[in-house]
């Protein structure tokens, strides 16, 4: 069987096919009434109706309604919409069956509200026949009458009389035609007398007036019941052809939704496994290498179990560790969301930092690639980063003071300049911002995360990449569009231009979307404030404090010139934060306007590879 043909079967089990699993409407004869849902034949299986509603059929084609203490009648019409059943009895001889009748123990009930007791006498004189008289219990040699058990007694003819039984909460109306009436025309008003009795429960009236069919829901602790669609039965077959095409369309989509599901779970499981090859393959070249190899059961020593969490980035979350009772660590969890990128990241960050060694980037002490789980040890900084201590010069909470924002922003300079010409291969960090710049104990700045790192040989100018990296707000023009330039070490001196107007504005870099574009491209502001020649003592009080924040902001807007090839090189941005000399302010970088500089966001052409 295909998927279509599978998904027309359900559609069929569902009860848009021919019934509701053997629960169809049926007849005892053509004229009888409709039987379905509460009532079924006692041929049908036990949930097409409801506790209490069987009936059967005769060999004359009636239907026949069985209750209680063994009293038949036969069913004459069924009112589903206002539940009645209206039924007869088959020796047209009511007081004899109600005599046994007892509904207590049925779901039905007398339609009629006034109800009332009657007693029956047996009376020896058949002389003058009463309006009391019922003929079907009468004979030639006796009567029967029946009175109000509540009327006086003494106005009664019921001198000849003997009391046979009770007939208790009888509907008055019913009784008073029934045998007031045979005086006249007892066989024919026998054979048309009814008794109408309703039902409460279940409630199927809703769905009748609905045109909709009724039944036991699925699952249902007490008999609950639900409305669903019917259809008749000659159109029956042309709803299951109509629904051909739709179920071999969505069989189509549903074999093509588990050839996909079945690609995908193969793909990530072969691209796991090769990058597992890699990472062992890296992982024996680098035997010779300082860091210390952990497996995970050491990791979770070191952690406590993840019992205190440090904080959480795009790929991986941090946990504070403890190697003794005097070393503490920081424990990076590298997460497992996508096997390929993980693994890169993971290689990136232990290769690069495998390499590095300076006062002004973190110490990587080890790292654990223990199956699919992998981590990163760092020494641990106790000032957390730097994002935590940008603020305003004049709100006193966590403001370090400019000297030592002066002295942090030429740390971070001279750990970017040992990236890009200290080492063996030029490394590009691509993620410079204040929140990967961790603090010690003394606040010396130290560069961190190195997951986006790109190493590449000196000689070159120019780095290719498939696609943009870093956090936005922070990446260089032509990281996005060659129209810019090549992307090189320039990229990180633009960044570093970001981080250093921050730490002048006290404030985080707003990214001009559609959603903010009311708000003041904080850079330019900066820009528009010096080249109207204030020198920032209008926003801070000391003067050697205002001479720092310009040097500060001026080099900050040198640093984020659009074209690469107007940025200075980290050396020489080092020696203009540490010289003594008044420096001139650059070119406006923002002589476009802000929309089109939108624009320009919107279009940007993806570098393509050259490696």
């Amino acid at each position: 069987m295909n998927i279509s043909s599978f998904f027309l079967f359900l559609v069929f089990l569902v009860g848009l096919g021919e019934g509701q699993n053997g629960c169809d409407e049926l007849r005892c004869g053509g004229r009888g009434p409709a039987i379905r849902f509460p009532f079924r034949l006692n041929s049908q299986p036990d949930h097409c109706g409801y506790p209490g509603f069987n009936l059967s059929c005769t060999d004359t084609k009636k239907t026949v309604l069985q209750l209680p203490t063994f009293v038949k009648f036969f069913v004459k019409k069924i009112d589903y919409k206002s539940q009645v059943i209206e039924v007869h009895d088959p020796d047209h001889c009511f007081p004899r069956q109600l005599r046994e009748l007892n509904l207590s123990s049925s779901p039905f009930l007398f339609k009629q509200q006034e109800q009332r007791d009657f007693s029956l006498f047996n009376c020896s004189s058949t002389e003058t026949q009463t309006d009391y008289a019922i003929p079907c219990l009468s004979g030639p040699s006796h009567e029967v009458r029946a009175f109000y058990s509540d009327d006086d007694i003494n106005g009664l003819p019921i001198a000849s009389c003997e009391k046979m039984y009770t007939l208790r909460s009888i509907p008055s109306t019913f009784t008073s035609e029934l045998w007031r009436g045979h005086l006249v025309f007892p066989k024919e008003i026998a054979d048309d007398k009814v008794l109408h009795l309703n039902w409460s429960r279940p409630v199927c009236r809703d769905c009748e007036v609905k045109g909709m069919g009724c039944r036991l829901k699925n699952n249902s602790n007490e008999s609950e019941t639900e409305c669903f669609p019917t259809f008749p039965k000659h159109t029956k077959g042309r709803i299951l052809s109509k629904l051909k095409i739709p179920g071999i369309i969505l069989g189509s989509f549903l074999l093509v939704l588990v050839v996909f599901t079945i690609y995908r779970v193969y793909s990530y499981d072969k691209a796991e496994k090769e990058n597992q090859a890699k990472i062992k393959l890296f992982l024996e070249d680098y035997k010779n290498f300082k860091p210390t190899r952990y497996s995970y059961a050491d990791i979770k020593r070191i952690t406590n179990q993840f019992a205190e969490k440090l904080g959480e980035g795009a790929y991986g979350t941090v946990f504070k560790g403890k190697l003794s009772n005097e070393i503490y660590v920081a424990v990076k969890m590298i997460l497992n969301s996508t096997a390929k990128e993980n693994g890169e990241e993971f290689i990136n960050e232990v290769g690069t930092m495998g390499r590095i060694h300076h006062v002004n980037v973190v110490r990587l002490v080890g790292f654990c690639a223990d199956g699919f789980r992998r981590a990163l040890v760092y020494e641990f900084l106790p000032n957390y980063s730097l994002d935590k201590f940008i603020s305003s010069a004049d709100t006193k909470n966590h403001f370090l003071g400019w000297n030592k924002l002066q002295d942090i922003a030429i740390g971070i300079a001279k750990g970017i300049d040992y990236l890009h010409e200290g080492c063996d291969q030029q490394i590009l960090h691509f993620d410079i911002k204040p929140h990967n710049v961790l603090l010690d104990e003394n606040f010396n700045p130290k560069i961190s995360d190195f997951g986006l790192a790109k190493l590449c040989s000196k000689d070159k100018s120019a780095v290719s990449m498939t696609t943009a990296r870093g956090t936005m707000g922070y990446i260089a023009p032509e990281v996005f569009s060659r129209n810019f330039g090549n992307v090189s070490y320039k990229s990180d001196v633009y960044s570093f231009g970001i981080l250093l107007l921050e730490v002048v504005g006290g404030k985080k870099n707003v990214d001009i979307t559609m959603e903010n574009t009311s708000q003041v491209y904080f850079p330019e502001w900066i820009y528009n404030f010096l080249e109207q020649k204030e020198d920032l003592r209008v926003l801070i009080e000391d003067d050697e404090d205002a001479k720092i924040a310009k040097k500060l902001a001026i080099v900050g807007l040198w640093c984020i010139q659009w074209h690469p090839v107007d940025r200075p090189s980290m050396k020489v941005v080092i020696q203009m934060l540490e010289g003594g000399h008044e420096l001139t302010m650059p070119p406006n970088p923002f002589a476009a306007t802000t929309a089109t500089r939108m624009k320009l966001d919107r279009e940007l052409n993806v570098i393509s590879e050259q490696e």
